[in-house]
């Protein structure tokens, strides 16, 4: 049994997540400050904390629209990777897009339960 949404595996991906994207986005030019990086890492934070928030509802529709939101943000950073893919193509993205398909695939289960 989890005693915390730290031993959630799902949590502990998104956070996996959040840390790769803001290495990632150190790698864009300093004008992409206010732009593409914080879209990313705001996209990125979202999705832990919103796992995170969700641990602590007690009704099952309140958990659920806590881990759509999370859901959200993932799509909301899959899109963002795609553009940055084409602005800044000499970065690797394939370790972030394929954690960021496992929260996903994880995500979705939990939705469909």
């Amino acid at each position: 049994m989890t005693k915390s949404f730290k031993d959630l595996i799902v949590w502990q991906k998104s956070r996996n997540l959040a840390a790769l994207v803001y290495k990632l986005t150190e790698k864009f030019p300093k004008s992409e400050l206010y732009g593409l990086t914080n879209q990313m890492r705001r996209a990125v934070i979202s999705i832990s904390s919103n796992i995170a928030e969700s641990y602590h509802r007690f009704h099952l529709r309140e958990k659920n629209q806590f881990l759509a939101i999370a859901f959200g943000s993932d799509s909301e950073l899959e899109s963002q990777i795609e553009i940055a893919k084409i602005l800044f193509p000499d970065i690797n993205y394939k370790q972030a897009e394929e954690l960021l398909s496992e929260v996903m695939k994880i995500l979705n289960n939990f939705l469909k339960e």
